[in-house]
């Protein structure tokens, strides 16, 4: 683990401080881990359940100096402009923020963020409880180009890293490229290789926790075959793949719905294929991609996507999601229902019925596209046009969905044996 000196100067004292300590406890918690590194290594995927973890919800005063971010409509945080579509449960977090939403009694309503050190250990707290094998932590590229962003990440990750030894959970590095140019594929291996040095994520019992798959670390690359205009192509993706691999990185690829067909969101060529056979394991993107009326034919696509990829001897995590809202963020009718859970259980069945042996949920903590899992408000603040809220159903309670990821996990753990 290191801290490159030449920041030194760009830091306050204060700061400086701030990171000391949190690379003392890391140590600490990592040392106290090796020790229990037979138990806690993550030497595979197969037979867990993992979710995507964003940790970019910041406020004013949090100490990333970001103001309001992930939360802000097009005129901020307030009544009538957010681009949140849930409101987190907070009665858990030991440090919550103001803001100007109020409940219909007058109560003033708060929110975490992200960069606090506690609020990530309530998230991992939480993984432990329900069974929550882990997250893929997401490392947006397009972000880190700025140095005040990326240095929020950073801070996220490692806290993250150190709830995850503590608690004993997997976790995994996913950089997303979406909005990326194609010179930024160096930044990714600039960022993995300091990332490998200051985590030991090639010395596994340094860092138990860290994912594991076909006995290396596991690095996804999210955003690779989507034929929506990006900027890149497979040939920076080809090259990206092929340098981690160098390196000794397992990876997972995050490809579109209609990757073995070559149609509908997904690059009509050929060579997508050939650069999937490369990797280890392919998670295709299924949010927002059907409802509950149309989950059959996706389910009957998974089953036959699990049979390509075991006749080419790729490993496939399907992803599951328990509901979409964009009213706030894209002021539409963007509106997948949960009905009472009954969706995502649908999905989590369906999987582990078509021969699923891992599986990705998306996401732990999304609460801009509706999709969170972890505990969200079955109270909100009152509504006012562009932020009209959606409580999670009073039927189920705020941790329900917590709940089902638990049973699934059991569910598939039981199903491999």
């Amino acid at each position: 683990m290191s801290i490159k000196v030449e920041t030194y100067t760009r830091i306050s004292v204060s700061k400086f401080f701030i990171i000391i300590a949190c690379w003392a406890a890391l140590f600490v918690t990592s040392a106290y881990a090796q020790k229990k590194a037979k138990k806690t290594m993550y030497n595979s995927y197969r037979g867990l359940v993992m979710a995507g973890y964003q940790g970019w919800f910041n406020t004013p005063g949090d100490g990333a100096d970001l103001q309001w971010r992930h939360y802000t409509g097009k005129n901020g945080f307030k009544p009538g402009s957010c681009s949140i579509d849930f409101w987190p449960e907070v009665s858990e977090y030991t440090k919550l923020y103001p803001t100007d939403f109020e409940f219909e009694d007058g109560s003033k309503a708060q929110v975490f963020s992200s960069h606090d050190a506690s609020t990530v250990d309530v998230h991992f707290r939480w993984m432990k409880e329900y069974g929550l094998d882990g997250v893929f932590m997401q490392r947006f590229v397009a972000d880190i180009r700025h140095p005040k962003i990326k240095n929020h990440f950073d801070t996220v990750l490692q806290n993250a890293m150190i709830s995850a030894l503590k608690y004993e959970r997997a976790i995994s590095i996913m950089y997303d490229l979406s909005g990326i140019r194609k010179q930024d594929v160096e930044l990714v291996l600039t960022d993995i290789d300091t990332l490998s040095r200051q985590y030991s994520l090639f010395k596994h019992t340094h860092n138990p926790s860290y994912l594991y798959h076909n006995g290396k670390p596991l690095v996804t690359v999210w955003g690779v075959g989507f034929n929506d205009g990006r900027h890149y192509g497979l040939d920076e993706i080809e090259y990206l793949v092929s340098q981690l691999k160098k390196r000794g990185f397992s990876i997972m690829l995050g490809v579109p719905a209609f990757w073995r067909e070559l149609r509908n969101d997904a690059i009509n060529d050929v060579r997508l294929h050939t650069l999937i056979k490369r990797c280890d394991i392919i998670m295709p993107w299924l949010v927002a991609r059907f409802n509950e009326s149309r989950y059959p034919y996706f389910k009957e696509l998974i089953k036959q996507d699990i049979q390509w990829t075991n006749a080419n001897k790729v490993d496939y995590a399907p992803l599951c999601f328990p509901g979409f809202s964009w009213g706030n963020m894209k002021d539409n009718n963007a509106y997948i229902p949960r009905n009472e859970g009954k969706f995502f259980k649908k999905q989590l069945d369906g999987a582990i019925e078509s021969g699923a042996q891992m599986l990705y949920i998306a996401m732990f903590d999304e609460m801009d596209e509706g999709t969170a899992i972890f505990k969200c408000a079955t109270r909100v603040p009152k509504p006012v046009l562009g932020s009209i809220f959606v409580p999670i159903e009073t039927s189920t309670g705020s941790d329900y969905y917590l709940r089902l990821v638990g049973e699934a996990r059991k569910q598939l753990q039981e199903k491999l044996k």
